[in-house]
């Protein structure tokens, strides 16, 4: 049978223990891996695999020993308690192998888990579990989770106090993320919070989500768009001896004013316009870049895009002109047009 939406991500959750077994296939290896780890965790327990009740079976080892998977589901383990016979990285010429197992399987063997990549609707194995009325399939695709798998993900992690905003924040940050590197910074975000009691709030989830530009950079690019100018040369200072390259810095800070722009030329104000921003923003940098986009409105950011665009061609051109003094001039004369 097959499963696919929330019936899914509850079987992940609780898998029913008389089913015969599992088929999990995808193109993204880290979300069938995820899953994986999480159904197999729900059915032998946390001790299961200390226990001997979980046996893993590469696909290689298999294609070897084609008897190792049927083994494995009839053997009787020393510890009591469910038991799981797991082949990885399954394709379809182990096919006619794993539908031998599940055929045998009876009431009392260890379930089958096979997972796979990225496998057709007419895959063979794809049949062998979608056709038996004691087991499922389901496919993992590359769509943003639920609010539901986002919000078994914030609980498991024991994120319980949450703000509104900061909720909104997180369902951003597990839409726009890979799997894995959500979970690691939910996980991140429960030990900053282990043993604080008061709502998560958005500038902690900022504090833990993934940098996307070095602090320096987002020093300079505040200090340009709020228009301060007198603290410019020092910064670019400290820049130029980290070894920050004009066109890196022109990179940034052409997609930082496209990011106000886009913001202050949303229909819905700044403020929506930057909650439909990919990446995202959080936190007070939202705040701040909310404010900035309506310091500088629309017709404004559009004659700063125009100076950047016309400093970057002159940056990639044959110009002997000292790069970084180009690239300062320029942000130097965004700083006072911030000023107006």
């Amino acid at each position: 049978m097959k499963l696919t939406g929330a019936a899914a991500t509850r079987y992940f959750a609780r898998p029913e223990p008389g089913r015969t077994g599992l088929l999990i296939f995808g193109t993204d290896a880290m979300r069938v891996a995820l899953r994986r780890q999480e159904v197999i965790a729900a059915m032998v327990g946390p001790e299961g695999e200390a226990e001997m009740r979980l046996t893993r079976i590469p696909a290689a080892d298999l294609r070897k020993d084609g008897a190792a998977l049927l083994d494995a589901v009839k053997a009787v383990g020393f510890f009591p308690g469910p038991r799981v016979a797991f082949v990885e990285d399954a394709t379809d010429t182990l096919a006619p192998v794993i539908a031998a197992a599940v055929a045998d399987w009876r009431e009392g063997d260890a379930q089958i888990v096979v997972t796979a990549g990225s496998l057709t609707a007419k895959s063979a194995l794809r049949k062998v579990f979608e056709g038996h009325s004691n087991a499922y399939a389901i496919g993992i695709y590359d769509d943003p989770p639920s609010r539901e798998e986002i919000e078994d993900t914030l609980k498991r992690a024991g994120l319980h106090q949450i703000g509104p905003e900061a909720m909104t924040d997180l369902l951003t940050l597990g839409r726009v993320l890979d799997p894995g590197d959500f979970r690691q910074t939910v996980e991140k975000i429960a030990l900053y919070k282990y043993g604080d009691p008061t709502p998560l709030a958005p500038a902690e989830v900022a504090a833990c989500a993934p940098a996307t530009i070095e602090a320096e950079v987002d020093e300079v690019l505040d200090i340009v768009a709020e228009g301060r100018a007198n603290e410019l040369g020092p910064t670019m200072r400290r820049l130029e001896g980290q070894g920050v390259l004009p066109v890196s810095l022109a990179i940034a800070t052409l997609r930082h004013f496209r990011a106000l722009h886009f913001a202050a030329s949303d229909p819905g104000g700044p403020g929506a316009g930057l909650q439909r921003m990919r990446p995202p923003v959080f936190g007070p940098r939202r705040d701040k870049m909310q404010r900035q986009a309506q310091h500088w409105g629309m017709f404004r950011l559009e004659e700063a895009l125009k100076l950047l665009l016309d400093t970057d061609l002159t940056l990639r051109s044959a110009s002997r002109a000292p790069q970084m003094a180009v690239m300062e001039r320029a942000l130097m004369r965004l700083a006072m047009m911030g000023r107006r």
